[in-house]
């Protein structure tokens, strides 16, 4: 199973930017998938969920300003980020989680500079 992230890189404050995960080895949609992040000196956390049956979570932080959605035929799923700010810097992970397994992509960086 490989989940390869992409899509991070620099960008301004009040930009976008889209990361996308390509899986390999499972079907995403047959699972919960789900992008966290992890900022320097900070515990991963939570940023968005989209479970099989298509419902979505999101933190409270980034409710409004980001959207994780799939594509089925291609077997990706995104997190397309708005109004981004300077706290959203961090290494963004995507997670791919069933009862029986639970896997992690690489981590994409995305820096937001102020």
């Amino acid at each position: 199973v490989q989940l390869q992230a992409s899509g991070g890189g620099l960008v301004q404050a009040g930009g976008s930017q889209t990361l996308s995960c390509a899986a390999s080895g499972i079907i995403v949609s047959y699972n919960n998938m789900g992008w966290y992040r992890q900022a320097p000196g900070k515990q991963r956390e939570l940023v968005a969920t989209i479970t099989s049956g298509g419902t979505t979570n999101y933190a409270d932080s980034v409710k409004g300003r980001f959207a994780i959605f799939r594509d089925n035929a291609n077997n990706k799923v995104y997190l397309q980020m708005n109004s981004l700010k300077p706290e959203d810097t961090a290494v963004y992970y995507c997670n791919a989680a069933r009862r029986s397994h639970d896997y992690w992509g690489q981590g994409t960086q995305v820096t937001v500079s102020s």
